[in-house]
């Protein structure tokens, strides 16, 4: 599967975003990611989002709002229900797209209007690039993880869509490790 560049930078944010929601059990000691506007500039900063300006609380909740509809699309179980949470993300934030050639990149698409706040940046470039999944029939490959104590998003890019694990090295590893240790219980009665 090919995908352009800014397509795979801004699916990068998406997960991202989505793996810095605190877990559903509040007792794993698991905290926001961004709980606060300076985890945001953290955020901004460390994905190299351009043109934003001053972030305060407001925008600390909008991208909180955005990050909960990015769930939903990974949640979303068939391309009709996905591209109908895509197409009100993305109409919600009043997409202008520009082609630009900023910071080293080649032309790409920015999707969000000049100006635009950090939620409907997000929402417009990151929805845009969840839309190409969904119109290239990929809407499968965003996942969560399948080991039951983690449920952390990615994009599985693997030739046979067969990834199943956050990270094969961690999530996965010790899965099959608990697996050949209980198989190996019960062979020895």
């Amino acid at each position: 599967m090919l995908i352009p560049h800014d397509t795979r930078i801004a699916l990068d944010t998406v997960v991202d975003l989505l793996n810095t929601t605190p877990e559903d059990d509040p007792g794993n000691g698991t905290a926001d990611g961004l709980a606060d506007v300076g985890a945001l500039y953290d955020f901004v900063r460390s994905h190299s989002i351009s043109g934003v300006g001053d972030l305060g609380a407001r925008d600390l909740r909008a991208v909180h709002d955005v990050r909960t509809r990015f769930a939903e699309v990974f949640a979303a179980t068939d391309a009709r229900a996905a591209a109908d949470l895509i197409n009100r993300l993305v109409a919600a934030a009043g997409t202008t797209p520009q082609l630009t050639d900023h910071d080293g990149y080649d032309w790409h698409v920015h999707y969000f209007a000049p100006g635009a706040s950090i939620a409907d940046h997000l929402a417009a470039d990151c929805g845009m690039a969840l839309a190409f999944m969904v119109v290239a029939g990929e809407q499968e490959r965003l996942r969560r993880c399948e080991a039951p104590d983690c449920g952390r998003a990615f994009v599985d890019l693997s030739r046979n869509r067969s990834r199943r694990y956050c990270d094969s090295r961690t999530c996965g590893n010790r899965l099959h490790v608990a697996a050949y240790r209980a198989r190996r219980r019960e062979a020895a009665g």
